[in-house]
Order: C-alpha cells, then sequence, then structure tokens
C-alpha cells in the first residue's frame, strides 16, 4: 500500500500526480456505476498511474476492463467538479456508518474500509471529502477542476493484495491504471511498455543462457549463474577490483555466516529479523550439554519453589491473624527476590550457551568488516582504511516480492566499507560520488539521481539511532560535499538508515525505465558499539566513521539492469560470446583455430562454430544468440591473411588484416568501449 501523506506532502503533488489521483476517483465511479456493492479502501496515486484496492464479490479480470473503460469515459466527459468539503469527526462517522462514504448513495451496509480511515485521522486534523457527481469520497486531495481535466488513460493488470499491505487483513482486489495529460502521451508510454517486454531480463537472460531460477531445488529467489551470466559477472568484478585498487582500497574476504553476537552488537537484531534467514542452533559440545541441563533443572527447581512461595505468601497476605510476624513476611518476601534474581541469571547463562552456538546468514558485510578492523591496532597512520569486498550476503524477502534478479535472496555485492575521521570524510565520500559518475559513463547511464535521505525528529530513538547532534553534523557534511561536487541530487526526509544518513542512486536505463542502483551510507553508531578505535595524534582514542558504499549495487540487480539497459545487445568488453568464427569452407577450420587459440590466448571469449548448414543459416544463429563479433573466413581471406568482420547490430564491416582486427579486439576490450 503506498504510504499516507501528509497534506503538506499532498500541496506539493505534481500535477501529473493530481490527475492520476483524479483518474483513481473517475475508476472507483465506473466501478460503482457496474457493481453498486464495491467496498472501496484506498485509491493513490503511484508512478506513471494509480490502483483502488476494494472488495467485491465479483472476480474482476481483465475482461472486465472495457466496461469499465466505457464508464470512465462517460464520467470524464460529464466534466464533473471536484468539490472539495470540510466535515466535522461526527459527519465523517455517520456518513460511512450509512455507507455513503466512497459509494453513490446510502447503502444498507457500512463503508467499513472508510469507517476505519476516519478513525485513524489524528485529533485536530481537518476531514475532508471530494465530490464529484454522486460520487463521495473521504479524501484529502488535491484533485484536478474536473473530470474533464483527465487526458488519456487506461486499465493495466488487476492484482490481490492485503488490505493496509498486511497479510493478517482481508485480501482486495487492486486495480491499476495508468493516466497522461494527452493521448500522445499515453501512447509513447504503452510503447515503452512494450519495448520494456522485450528487454526483460527474465525473458532475455534464458534466451541468452545468462541464469536460471530453480525454486523446486535451489529455492526461490537463489539464482544459479549460467557460463554466459558469469562471464559478465566476472566482468563486472574485474572492473570493481582495478577501479579500487587504483582508488587505494584493499580487499578482504569473510564468511558467510556469523554467531548471533555479531548482529546483536551491530543492531541489526531483532529489529531486521524478519529480513534475515532463521538462525542455525548448533549442537553444543558434551560439556556445554552437560552444563545447560544442569541449569535447566536447577532454573526449573527454583521456578517451581518461587510459584510455591508465592502461593503461599499471597495465603498469608489475606489471613487476618497470619501466625508469622512482619519480621518473618518480610524475610519471605527476600527469599522470593533473591530467587528470582537466581532465575534470571540462569536464564542469561542459559541464552548466553545457546546464542553462543547459534549462528545466522550474513544479512549485510559490514559487522565482518568492523570485526576485521579490530583484528588489528589502528593509528591516524592507517585511516583512511579502505575495505573491499564482493561479499555474498542472503536476505529472506518475502516471496510475494521475489522478482527475477531484481529483488532476490542471494546477493554478491559491491561492497567496501571506509573507515576514516571527520576531517578526512568530505573528501573520501566525493570519490566514491566520483567513482559513481566514472560507472555512468562506462556504462552509458545518462539519467541519474542521488536521493540523499536524511532522519526525523520524531523518528529518534526509535527508527534511528539517539543522537540528534551527530545526525545534524553528518547530514550537513553529506549536503555540502553534494553541492561542492555539483552532483544531481534530491533530499528527501524520514528515510535514512537506523545508523546515518544516506544516498540511494537511482538510475534511468536507455528507454527510460528507474532503477535503484546502489546505496552510499554514512555510520556514525556502530562503529561504536563494536569499540571500533583508532589512535589519533594526540595518542587519544577515537571512533572513526564508517562509509559503507556499493556503486555496482549487487550482481544480481545490476546484470538485471544492464539486460534491461542493452537489450541483451552487450558491448564487446562485456558481452558472454565475444568473437565467433565461421569458416565457410573445411579448408578454412585450421586457419580459423588458429584464430581463435589466438584470441583465447588473450583471455578474449572466442569459439569456432562450422557444419553443414548454409553460412547464412549459421550467420543468423550467431546473431540470434547476441555474439558480439563475427569473423568470417573463406579463401581470400585465408590467403590474405585476414577476416571479413561483421559486428552484430552494425552489420559487416568487410574484410581486414588479422593482425588489425585482433589488435582492434584486444582494444576495444582492454579500454571498455561502449
Amino acid at each position: 500500500m503506498a504510504e499516507r501523506k501528509t497534506l503538506d506532502e499532498r500541496q506539493q503533488m505534481s500535477e501529473a500526480e493530481r490527475l492520476r489521483h483524479s483518474c483513481a476517483h473517475v475508476l472507483a465511479t465506473a466501478i460503482l456505476k457496474l457493481w453498486p456493492d464495491a467496498q472501496l479502501a484506498y485509491g493513490p496515486a503511484v508512478e506513471d498511474g494509480y490502483y483502488y484496492d476494494l472488495d467485491l464479490k465479483h472476480r474482476i479480470t481483465p475482461d472486465d476492463f472495457p466496461a469499465i473503460e466505457a464508464e470512465m469515459k462517460k464520467i470524464t466527459k460529464e466534466n464533473l467538479v471536484f468539490e472539495k468539503v470540510t466535515v466535522t469527526r461526527e459527519q465523517a462517522l455517520r456518513d460511512a456508518e450509512t455507507g455513503r462514504l466512497g459509494a453513490l448513495t446510502e447503502r444498507p451496509e457500512p463503508s467499513r474500509f472508510k469507517l476505519e480511515n476516519v478513525r485513524s485521522i489524528p485529533e485536530g486534523e481537518a476531514i475532508t471529502y471530494f465530490k464529484s457527481g454522486d460520487f463521495l469520497d473521504l479524501c484529502a486531495g488535491p484533485h484536478v477542476m474536473r473530470t474533464g481535466n483527465i487526458g488519456a488513460f487506461k486499465l493495466t493488470s488487476v492484482a490481490s493484495a492485503y488490505y493496509k499491505g498486511d497479510e493478517k487483513n482481508p485480501q482486495l482486489q487492486r486495480i491499476y491504471g495508468v493516466a497522461f495529460k494527452n493521448r500522445t502521451q499515453l501512447d509513447e508510454w504503452l510503447k515503452m511498455q512494450e519495448e520494456a517486454k522485450r528487454r526483460d531480463h527474465r525473458k532475455l537472460g534464458a534466451e541468452m543462457g545468462l541464469f536460471a531460477l530453480d525454486a523446486e531445488y535451489v529455492g526461490p529467489g537463489l539464482a544459479l549463474w549460467l557460463p554466459n551470466g558469469t562471464a559478465i559477472i566476472e566482468e563486472l568484478e574485474t572492473l570493481a577490483k582495478q577501479t579500487e585498487f587504483q582508488a587505494g582500497y584493499v580487499r578482504v574476504k569473510t564468511p558467510h555466516i556469523a554467531r548471533e553476537k555479531m548482529y546483536v552488537t551491530s543492531g541489526h537484531l531483532p529489529y531486521y529479523a524478519e529480513s534475515m534467514f532463521p538462525p542455525m542452533q548448533m549442537k553444543l559440545d558434551a560439556e556445554q550439554e552437560s552444563q545447560l541441563l544442569e541449569l535447566q533443572r536447577t532454573e526449573k527447581d527454583h521456578k517451581e519453589k518461587i510459584a510455591y512461595l508465592e502461593k503461599e505468601y499471597d495465603k498469608l497476605r489475606q489471613t487476618k491473624f497470619s501466625p508469622l510476624s512482619a519480621k518473618e513476611l518480610e524475610d519471605e518476601v527476600k527469599e522470593l527476590d533473591v530467587l528470582r534474581k537466581q532465575v534470571a541469571q540462569e536464564e542469561a547463562v542459559i541464552q548466553g550457551l545457546l546464542s553462543g552456538n547459534r549462528y545466522y546468514l550474513k544479512a549485510m558485510n559490514c559487522p565482518h568488516h568492523h570485526r576485521i578492523f579490530s583484528a588489528q591496532p589502528r593509528s591516524y597512520r592507517d585511516m583512511p582504511l579502505r575495505l573491499a569486498e564482493y561479499g555474498c550476503c542472503y536476505r529472506y524477502e518475502q516471496s510475494g516480492e521475489l522478482f527475477g534478479l531484481m529483488r532476490v535472496r542471494s546477493l554478491n555485492m559491491n561492497d567496501s566499507h571506509i573507515y576514516c575521521s571527520p576531517e578526512q570524510f568530505a573528501q573520501e565520500f566525493n570519490a566514491v560520488n566520483e567513482m559513481y559518475l566514472k560507472y555512468f559513463k562506462i556504462f552509458g547511464i545518462e539519467k541519474y539521481v542521488m536521493r540523499f535521505s536524511t532522519h526525523s525528529k520524531e523518528g529518534l530513538g526509535k527508527k534511528y539511532v539517539d543522537q540528534a547532534d551527530l545526525w545534524l553534523k553528518t547530514e550537513e557534511m553529506v549536503r555540502r560535499v553534494l553541492k561542492e561536487s555539483g552532483i544531481n541530487y534530491e533530499e528527501v526526509p524520514n528515510e535514512a538508515a537506523f545508523y546515518g544518513p544516506k544516498i540511494d542512486v537511482q538510475v534511468w536505463s536507455v528507454i527510460g525505465r528507474e532503477f535503484t542502483l546502489a546505496t552510499n551510507q554514512v555510520d556514525f553508531a556502530v562503529p561504536g558499539r563494536f569499540g571500533l578505535v583508532y589512535r589519533d595524534k594526540d595518542n587519544s582514542d577515537k571512533t572513526p566513521l564508517c562509509i559503507h558504499r556499493a556503486p555496482l549495487g549487487t550482481h544480481e540487480r545490476f546484470v538485471g539492469f544492464l539486460i534491461e539497459h542493452y537489450a541483451g545487445n552487450f558491448p564487446l568488453w562485456l558481452a558472454p560470446e565475444q568473437v565467433r568464427v565461421l569458416p565457410i569452407t573445411q579448408e578454412q577450420i585450421a586457419y580459423c583455430e588458429e584464430i581463435v587459440k589466438e584470441l583465447r590466448g588473450q583471455y578474449v571469449r572466442a569459439s569456432m562454430e562450422f557444419s553443414n548448414d548454409k553460412l547464412q543459416g549459421r550467420i543468423k544463429r550467431a546473431e540470434e544468440a547476441k555474439a558480439h563479433t563475427m569473423l568470417i573466413v573463406g579463401g581470400r581471406d585465408q590467403a590474405a591473411n585476414a577476416v571479413s568482420v561483421r559486428v552484430h547490430g552494425k552489420g559487416d564491416l568487410g574484410s581486414k588484416p588479422r593482425a588489425e582486427v585482433i589488435a582492434d579486439i584486444l582494444a576495444a576490450i582492454r579500454e571498455r568501449r561502449a
């Protein structure tokens, strides 16, 4: 469910958002005209469109869309005014109870969801309706002036959704639609959707043999990288390693699991537990097992004695003429206190025994890197310390949220943690941003924005570490770096990480689809929890700042983005199959084998194909496989020590000397040409 906007946020809604929000009301009106018993819940604007959640006995399918859209067109032609009405809480409750809210008229049943919505509005906040024709909806707005101002729209899909996004609540029907100012914009959007389907990383990934998802044997969201996909991720890892080496990073390697204590110390447990795989309770050794059994027996005896004494004490207190003196009662209270403290201590030791043998799959690399920092004494001369790792993490994403490579449970993350002093922060943070820009240039990413997320005062001690001064200080440091570097950014309140401000890197593919590529986070809290210190120039111990950064995100998400960005037509350096050599006749096979051997000797992914098929058939297969470069060799080519070059998507480039072609291939790979 889209998060409820504040009144201030609503007033800042763009023209497109107002139009889409208004179209959601038109959709609701059309639904009610066709099915008057529909119970409406929410109808917000979302990216490109809107949806409305509703409860209805009739199961809406795409077959119903033409009838619904026909009603929507009638409503827009009527050019009805969106009229704002302010009412009292009592009036709103009355209208919800009589079924009038979210309806065209009063109904026998109350408007269940609207009734709950009214009750959830904070005391003192104005309650408003928006009325268009007979439709009356609880709504804070804003809207366009009239239904006729809604340009072009289309219903796109229907899905199931839990009320308020909680699986404990009723399951509703959610109808999605899009709306634009005019038909031209809608047609452009529809064209982009068709192109997006053609570029879908799941479809192309299967066709090109890049990865597989085997829910039955391996598990949902756990990608298997096939040879072609592995070639891509190894190229990306090489790029990261070379870039980071030149920038002064040192590489580390950490295990896939850690003890519970690690994540309790970091603060991820218990708050992040829902996103982590369940713990593995390892078997205790013989000595620990004996200790545990003895503790459990003693704890049980103490608990039984406490229960007995509590009953006796209650009886004595209720007895008018207690045979026990006040002193004896006082002694019994003391004994109970002693026993309760003993039980608490025994429980702590039991939990310590168990938790010391309880392990979690690694959900994030940072705690491991913190332990690497603390493994040796550090001084100001070691700073900044930049630890880098392509670390494999595991996150238990909800099954309904898994989506191809974009949302998975196993992630290979281009992670690094930079430990620095406050004086070094600006230079380090700016260098990270410069690294992002370098990668954008390599991959032809022209549109991007750094989404700078800050904290809120209300969230301190709850959603965020309760250190107000450090929040303000580090946010201002990040803000200053972003402004001085001239990087395109936008500030978003109340979306920071729990330990510090962060940047989410949003990029757009060549067809305009938005992706969250990576994050860049400041951490002023967790290093202190692990007791990380370095000896400063004044011989005092100081806690470093930590910058979490992952410019290439994860293999999974980034490869998914690149598949769609390039439509599978990868540049030569990244292409799974870089060169396919095609002899025209058997006489050229030996010559072609020499070429393949020479290329593979330079680590070029090259192969040769020869069959009885006609050359055009073999060229077609290579094109369909998206082999980047074809070297076609006939008798004349062989005689001249040459090859005929054909590049995927560009066609024939003519016959060229073999040495020149190979040199150019090697240079293009080395330079990572687009």
